[in-house]
């Protein structure tokens, strides 16, 4: 082979690598999800916020969800379980929205996952 054909494969490979990492960590891609669990007297939810969503709050962790919760009185989030992908393989995906009252956290504390995280749907044409 050529070295331009060479240096086509190589460019070629380079790309797929990068694909290949967007894809399989979601942590590198754009609609990052950050979870959080929060409990209450009765039960306890894994609820995602995306980063612009985030990055509304005065600090982009616990606290800061906690902080906009209190402030706010409420929050709309969506509320993440564990899912079996079409592969068989199991993740972290979003399953409804749910509206979190500040009256009934006790305490939000970052959670975190060894599954893949799926993105937020996307509901803005609706």
């Amino acid at each position: 082979m050529s070295t331009r054909s060479n240096r086509l494969l190589l460019g070629i490979a380079l790309a797929g690598l990068i694909l290949e990492s967007l894809v399989s960590h979601p942590a590198l891609a754009t609609d990052k999800v950050s979870l959080f669990k929060v409990i209450t007297a009765k039960d306890e939810i894994i609820i995602g916020i995306n980063d612009d969503q985030l990055s509304t709050f005065e600090a982009k962790n616990a606290g800061g969800v906690a902080k906009h919760l209190v402030q706010k009185g409420t929050l709309t989030a969506w509320q993440y379980a564990v899912r079996k992908a079409e592969a068989g393989a199991l993740e972290q995906a979003p399953l409804r929205q749910v509206g979190l009252m500040s009256t009934e956290a006790l305490r939000v504390e970052p959670y975190t996952t060894p599954l893949k995280i799926v993105p937020l749907p996307d509901v803005t044409g609706q």
